[in-house]
């Protein structure tokens, strides 16, 4: 199982930002809301990562059609 990090970085103006590592899908979403809580986000930057996961699901969803 690989390993899953949190970093969240809280600058000197109170701006928090949280990077996640070995997340995946929707157990990444769900643990970035749960520490969001009521905070609004103003910027969600997805990882290369992230883009390489949903097109493999594309994929084989493409695949698994034919």
């Amino acid at each position: 199982m690989q390993q899953k990090t949190i970093t969240v970085v809280i600058d000197q103006d109170g701006n928090a930002s949280v990077d996640l590592n070995g997340f995946a899908g929707q157990g990444c979403e769900k643990t970035l809301r749960d520490f969001q809580g009521p905070d609004r986000v103003i910027r969600q930057q997805r990882k290369a990562e992230s883009y390489d996961q949903l097109r493999q699901s594309a994929e084989r969803s493409l695949r698994q059609g034919s």
